[in-house]
């Protein structure tokens, strides 16, 4: 007997729906032969128009978290109760426009070999569970709701995956809202539609005219997981308009494709670069957590010596004291070696007397200690003779 304890949903029927007009044209069943993956998918990170469809499914296994979806529709069967939103590809078959993560785990579900090409192929490892007949059958037709365009869709899709149960990351939001801005639709409107705040979209569609000035491959990301809020975090930042001439005048307006001037893509590179890393040119990113990283490689990009150490050492702490007077740094550097030596002290019961060396440590310390002492002594008196 089979289990329904954990029946499949796609998606919560009443919200997503009021999002969509009335049909203009009646649901219909296909094949699914007949339907074919969306390469403009935003949860494809924008890298999937000639890639094949062992790639797609993937990147979407390892973005869109399949897993339960096969578990759930191998068990219990496909519940076909949310059409897939599809449109006419030039090939003649069908682009899914809303159930990506449907076709895809079905695809999987219904063809045997398709898990091993992509092992093979593509390095990633899918366990999928054997679909019976009885389970094979629920999906032998699917049904669909046609529409005439991607921009007919939009609506219900951005504010299903925007703020439904089926999110997208930061960067899909992002390449949904700037594809629909540049239709010719403003950004407060898309905000309404999509039920975000109007400052958030402007400042993620803004990151994404930055990185479609180079073309930023997400691929080449270096750091272990791509996060885009980084960017539209540090763009927000006077010093990185600033280091990358931008118009700061932006944030009051629309954002508009290639913000960044042509002489300073160089600059951008670089910035990138520090921010992500590149796998290709086996360069790591400097940014390791965002708060306080982004604001710091901020302050180094508004000092010309910090960023030239940075340029040439590839260390943020390194460059990061190059913009901190020497007043400054002295006076933390004292605080920090008082800390140290006292928290030595709180644990000197750990020593046991057999390392020799570390009594050499020690009296480096003291004389050093001594120098730095006596020199504040003399500067003391001084002062006060004047």
């Amino acid at each position: 007997m089979r289990d329904h304890s954990r029946p499949y949903t796609s998606a919560p029927q009443r919200s997503s729906r009021a999002m969509v007009s009335s049909p203009s044209r009646p649901v219909s069943q296909v094949q699914l032969s007949q339907l074919s993956l969306d390469r403009e998918n935003p949860r494809l990170l924008g890298q999937a128009e000639k890639d094949s469809e062992e790639a797609i499914i993937a990147r979407l296994y390892r973005t869109a978290e399949l897993d339960e979806l096969l578990e759930s529709i191998s068990t219990n069967g496909y519940l076909d109760i949310e059409p897939l939103v599809v449109t006419d590809a030039d090939d003649g078959t069908l682009i899914v426009l809303e159930g990506n993560r449907r076709l895809a785990t079905l695809r999987l579900l219904s063809d045997p070999t398709l898990a091993d090409r992509i092992r093979r192929q593509e390095h990633v490892e899918i366990q999928v569970p054997p679909a019976d007949a009885v389970v094979s059958a629920t999906f032998r037709f699917l049904s669909v709701y046609k529409v005439a365009s991607r921009s007919e869709a939009r609506t219900f899709i951005g504010f299903k995956h925007i703020n439904g149960p089926a999110k997208w990351n930061a960067y899909a939001k992002a390449k949904f809202a700037s594809d629909w801005h540049k239709s010719g639709i403003g950004l407060r409107q898309i905000a309404r539609a999509i039920g975000d705040r109007h400052d958030t979209i402007k400042r993620m569609v803004f990151a994404i005219y930055v990185l479609e000035q180079i073309e930023f491959e997400i691929k080449d990301v270096a750091a272990p997981k791509f996060n885009f809020s980084h960017l539209y975090t540090a763009l927000a930042r006077s010093q990185y308009m600033s280091f990358l001439d931008i118009k700061t005048s932006w944030a009051k307006y629309d954002p508009e494709p290639n913000p960044v001037p042509a002489d300073h893509l160089a600059q951008l590179r670089d910035v990138l670069t520090w921010i992500y890393g590149s796998r290709r040119d086996g360069v790591q990113p400097v940014i390791r957590v965002q708060n306080p990283d982004i604001k710091r490689l901020g302050e180094v990009l508004a000092s010309g010596e910090a960023v030239h150490i940075l340029r040439i050492q590839a260390d943020l702490d390194l460059a990061h004291a190059a913009t901190e007077s020497v007043d400054t740094r002295f006076t933390a550097s004292l605080f920090r070696a008082r800390h140290h030596i006292r928290d030595a002290a709180s644990t000197l019961r750990a020593y046991d007397g057999r390392d020799e060396s570390l009594v050499n440590v020690a009296e480096d310390i003291i004389e050093t200690a001594n120098s730095v002492h006596l020199s504040m002594l003399r500067k003391c008196r001084k002062s006060a003779l004047t």
